[in-house]
Protein backbone atom coordinates (compact mmCIF):
# COMPACT_ATOMS: atom_id res chain seq x y z
CA UNK A 1 0.00 0.00 0.00
CA UNK A 2 3.27 2.60 0.44
CA UNK A 3 4.03 2.08 -3.26
CA UNK A 4 1.27 3.71 -4.77
CA UNK A 5 1.76 7.06 -2.69
CA UNK A 6 5.33 8.49 -4.08
CA UNK A 7 4.51 7.11 -7.56
CA UNK A 8 1.02 9.37 -7.27
CA UNK A 9 3.67 12.00 -5.52
CA UNK A 10 5.96 11.70 -8.98
CA UNK A 11 3.07 11.75 -11.22
CA UNK A 12 1.69 15.20 -9.86
CA UNK A 13 4.83 16.90 -9.89
CA UNK A 14 5.85 15.89 -13.79
CA UNK A 15 1.87 17.30 -14.52
CA UNK A 16 2.83 20.41 -12.25
CA UNK A 17 5.89 20.83 -13.85
CA UNK A 18 4.77 20.64 -17.24
CA UNK A 19 1.99 22.87 -16.98
CA UNK A 20 4.54 25.82 -16.71
CA UNK A 21 5.90 24.96 -19.91
CA UNK A 22 3.07 26.17 -21.83
CA UNK A 23 2.93 29.97 -20.12
CA UNK A 24 5.95 31.18 -21.79
CA UNK A 25 4.78 30.26 -25.18
CA UNK A 26 1.29 32.15 -24.69
CA UNK A 27 2.68 35.08 -23.44
CA UNK A 28 4.96 35.48 -26.80
CA UNK A 29 1.85 35.13 -28.98
CA UNK A 30 0.14 38.00 -26.62
CA UNK A 31 3.04 39.71 -27.07
CA UNK A 32 3.23 40.03 -30.81
CA UNK A 33 -0.49 41.39 -31.79
CA UNK A 34 1.49 44.20 -34.51
CA UNK A 35 0.94 42.65 -38.28
CA UNK A 36 3.40 42.53 -40.41
CA UNK A 37 2.47 45.68 -41.84
CA UNK A 38 2.42 47.86 -38.53
CA UNK A 39 5.62 46.62 -38.23
CA UNK A 40 7.02 48.16 -41.57
CA UNK A 41 5.63 51.35 -41.18
CA UNK A 42 7.42 51.94 -37.62
CA UNK A 43 9.93 50.47 -39.20
CA UNK A 44 9.79 53.23 -42.33
CA UNK A 45 9.39 56.10 -39.80
CA UNK A 46 12.17 55.51 -37.68
CA UNK A 47 15.49 57.05 -38.22
CA UNK A 48 16.97 53.52 -38.42
CA UNK A 49 19.76 53.97 -41.63
CA UNK A 50 18.19 52.13 -44.78
CA UNK A 51 14.38 52.54 -43.59
CA UNK A 52 13.30 54.92 -45.87
CA UNK A 53 14.07 51.89 -48.19
CA UNK A 54 11.46 50.15 -46.65
CA UNK A 55 8.77 53.13 -46.75
CA UNK A 56 9.33 53.05 -50.38
CA UNK A 57 9.13 49.59 -51.11
CA UNK A 58 5.53 49.57 -49.55
CA UNK A 59 4.69 52.09 -51.40
CA UNK A 60 5.74 50.06 -54.46
CA UNK A 61 3.58 47.42 -53.28
CA UNK A 62 0.51 49.25 -52.66
CA UNK A 63 0.76 50.71 -56.08
CA UNK A 64 1.03 47.43 -57.46
CA UNK A 65 -1.71 46.00 -55.65
CA UNK A 66 -4.05 49.20 -56.71
CA UNK A 67 -3.02 48.56 -60.41
CA UNK A 68 -4.25 44.95 -59.73
CA UNK A 69 -7.41 45.86 -58.36
CA UNK A 70 -8.24 47.98 -60.76
CA UNK A 71 -7.52 45.74 -63.61
CA UNK A 72 -9.55 43.34 -61.66
CA UNK A 73 -12.61 45.46 -61.73
CA UNK A 74 -12.19 46.64 -64.74
CA UNK A 75 -12.58 42.72 -65.87
CA UNK A 76 -15.56 42.15 -63.72
CA UNK A 77 -16.83 45.20 -65.58
CA UNK A 78 -16.61 43.67 -68.74
CA UNK A 79 -20.27 41.92 -69.70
Amino acid sequence: MKAPLPALLLLSASLACSEGNDRPAQARINRDTLTQRQKDSLLAASSIPGARGVGAAMKAADSTSARIRAANAADSALP
